[in-house]
């Protein structure tokens, strides 16, 4: 149940637009944490072309969670994918004409990490 100031429209038409803001509200969020809270720069150009930057990569990470992630990390907020996923050590290397991903056996995490690298490599194949 909630209250609202609205004067028309069924309950479930007002749930669902309520459903909708607080979804953008999480995107911006997210895309504050990716980087949107600073302008770095003095000059508008260099600030534009950060804003670019910045909402690509809130796209690319709202992107590759949806397609490759199950469990927390389809959810997560991009601090935590920051600091469990992006920031592992890993190497891709390429032998016999086969890239590999190396990531340490030890990471707490490399069994999503190597689970959605492998989603994303079946969902680019043809």
């Amino acid at each position: 149940m909630f209250l609202t100031n609205t004067t028309s429209g069924q309950p479930a038409d007002l749930e669902l637009q309520h459903r909708r803001h607080a979804r953008v509200e999480d995107r911006i969020r997210a895309a504050k944490d990716t980087g949107l809270r600073n302008l770095p720069f003095h000059d508008a150009a260099h600030n534009q072309l950060w804003l670019e930057i910045c909402a690509l990569a809130a796209d690319l990470t709202a992107g590759l969670q949806r397609l490759t992630c199950t469990g927390w990390a389809a959810v997560a907020e991009p601090k935590r994918l920051r600091l469990r996923l992006f920031a592992v050590a890993g190497h891709l290397v390429r032998t016999a004409r086969r890239n590999t991903l190396k990531i340490p056996e030890t990471w707490p995490w490399t069994d999503i990490l190597i689970r959605a690298h492998h989603q994303l490599r079946a969902l680019s194949t043809p």
